[in-house]
């Protein structure tokens, strides 16, 4: 049994869309931190996507554990035209396309950027290398919201609606196990 510990990054603050964006991770919290390095497997693999504030937070918990090289694979959803801007803002410009992703997410993508099944696609590529290199081991995936979502959308087999209602806050880990092809949930969005 391989075990997919998949961890958010520290909050950036952002109140706008951020996803391949290289914004900064606050880390100050250090309890918070502590108490996330001490929750996950001491023998466990960390990785991170190539994004500064997962490779912040994952040198925070690293620890003595070891590390695996950054993956691009498992960056954010680019959101294109619509990185960095409000939802407010998108929604004058662009009122149709924003609703319908976010209710109605799949193949709608914001222009210049990629569709929530284009991303899936990407970090499940990504994945499926960790697990294939690193099978029967604790890996420790330093990522952000949408990544961890389309794993959680993966093991239960969820459409990407009923995904979006899982909440997955800064921090927190969400812990799935895979049996050969079987997945399993253990936790979703544990604060340590």
């Amino acid at each position: 049994m391989t075990e997919l510990h998949l961890v958010r990054h520290g909050p950036t603050h952002a109140k706008t869309m951020v996803g391949w964006s290289d914004l900064p991770a606050d880390l100050s919290d250090t309890a918070a931190i502590t108490r996330l390095s001490e929750h996950l497997p001491s023998d466990g693999v960390v990785i991170s996507s190539d994004l500064s504030r997962t490779i912040a937070t994952a040198d925070a918990i690293q620890g003595t554990r070891l590390r695996l090289p950054h993956d691009p694979d498992l960056r954010e959803i680019h959101f294109g035209d619509w990185e960095l801007k409000t939802f407010h803002d998108i929604e004058a410009q662009d009122p149709d396309r924003i609703r319908a992703y976010w209710e109605e997410p799949g193949e709608v993508r914001p222009p210049n950027g990629e569709s929530w099944n284009e991303v899936a696609t990407r970090v499940d590529r990504g994945i499926d290398r960790l697990l294939h290199s690193h099978r029967g081991q604790k890996l420790i995936v330093v990522v952000h919201f949408g990544v961890i979502l389309t794993q959680v959308q993966r093991a239960e087999q969820l459409t990407a609606s009923e995904v979006f209602g899982h909440r997955i806050d800064n921090l927190s880990v969400t812990s799935l196990h895979i049996n050969d092809d079987a997945w399993s949930v253990k936790r979703i969005n544990h604060i340590p």
